[in-house]
């Protein structure tokens, strides 16, 4: 197998991070913590958006984390997939969207 940056068992050293910034390492646990909470969104709900969000970001570790979290909530996986298409068509047009900068931009340019 070839090596690889991405390590899973280093999402485990994730609170780790508090080691080199006790302060600000605990205020994100305690935000992160809060932010997953029941809420007017359920838990479940809310992982169904962090693993769209993780392939937005193309996080390995988050996908692996939401994955497992879904799963754990049951969640199916045409759910995960769908939320998975979901931000990608968010990303898609994010990208797209901003074409028009681009007509824009090139209208005034060739004036």
């Amino acid at each position: 197998m070839a090596d690889s940056y991405y390590d899973p068992k280093d999402l485990r050293k994730f609170s780790k991070i508090t080691e080199w910034s006790e302060d600000l390492g605990n205020k994100f646990f305690e935000y992160y913590g809060k932010v997953f909470e029941e809420g007017a969104l359920s838990a479940r709900e809310k992982s169904l958006i962090a693993l769209a969000v993780a392939h937005v970001v193309k996080c390995p570790y988050c996908i692996d984390a939401y994955t497992k979290d879904g799963l754990q909530k049951g969640i199916t996986k045409e759910e995960m997939m769908e939320s998975v298409h979901v931000g990608a068509a968010i990303e898609s047009g994010a990208t797209l969207v901003h074409g028009v900068q681009m007509m824009n931009k090139y209208d005034k340019l060739s004036m």
